[in-house]
């Protein structure tokens, strides 16, 4: 038999596990902001997850973000870029989201500011950092990461909102645990210094199946698919 969801019931019971997770931890849920992953979701699946609570919308593909766009499918919420991002995808990308999460590279950096400012205007940005260092996995190395941070006020078409990151996949409760605590570090340690253009307003981590064990690691950007909109067809 096939399971029948509701994704304003799923949306609410995902934010009642981040009251409990931010109870936990000693924070208010009113921090941490929901971002509902829509990768190949329908405009009218995405506009019913934002009417139940989603904070913001996250799109993975540029195209599919110009096309939902049109149709109307992020008013009322923001939308943010977190998939990679393809250089040849960037113009687009910078003038259709109001955040790109997967900032992954020194050159993408550079590109997204030099189309912003070209086109008057100032993109907030998150840095992706490889937290669990995987080989084939796109992303800044944790070591690596001052060095860029301490480049950044030359960057005058972006705004460093701080930092976002996408660990290996868990496969029991509390496998990420290590990374969410690695990344809260240097969230908290690269927060405390004053570079310019930098402010860490955001740490973005947690999925469908760790987003808890990242809200008790200071995570205030979940990015959740299926446990809104079910499983991927």
């Amino acid at each position: 038999m096939t399971a029948v969801y509701s994704i304003a019931e799923n949306t609410a019971d995902v934010k009642e596990r981040i009251a409990r997770a931010a109870e936990k931890a000693g924070r208010s849920a009113g921090e941490i902001l929901l971002i509902a992953a829509t990768k190949t979701q329908p405009a009218s699946a995405v506009k019913e997850a934002i009417s139940a609570g989603a904070d913001a919308s996250g799109e993975n593909r540029a195209g599919e973000l110009a096309e939902k766009k049109t149709l109307g499918a992020y008013n009322g919420a923001p939308v943010h870029f977190i998939g990679h991002l393809q250089k040849n995808k960037a113009k687009s990308v910078v003038f259709e989201a109001d955040m790109i999460q997967s900032v992954d590279s020194v050159e993408l950096l550079e590109l997204i500011s030099r189309i912003a400012e070209a086109g008057g205007i100032r993109r907030d940005i998150l840095l992706e950092v490889n937290i669990a260092k995987e080989t084939g996995k796109f992303g800044f190395d944790p070591a690596e990461l001052p060095r860029v941070l301490e480049t950044c006020g030359r960057y005058c078409g972006v705004k460093i909102k701080g930092l976002m990151a996408i660990p290996p996949i868990a496969l029991r409760p509390g496998d990420n645990e290590r990374y969410f605590s690695d990344m809260q570090k240097l969230y908290v340690d690269n927060g405390a210094k004053k570079y310019d253009n930098v402010h860490m307003d955001f740490l973005s981590m947690g999925m469908s199946g760790d987003f808890e064990s990242a809200v008790l690691f200071g995570s205030n950007m979940v990015r959740i698919g299926s446990a809104i909109f079910g499983p991927r067809l």
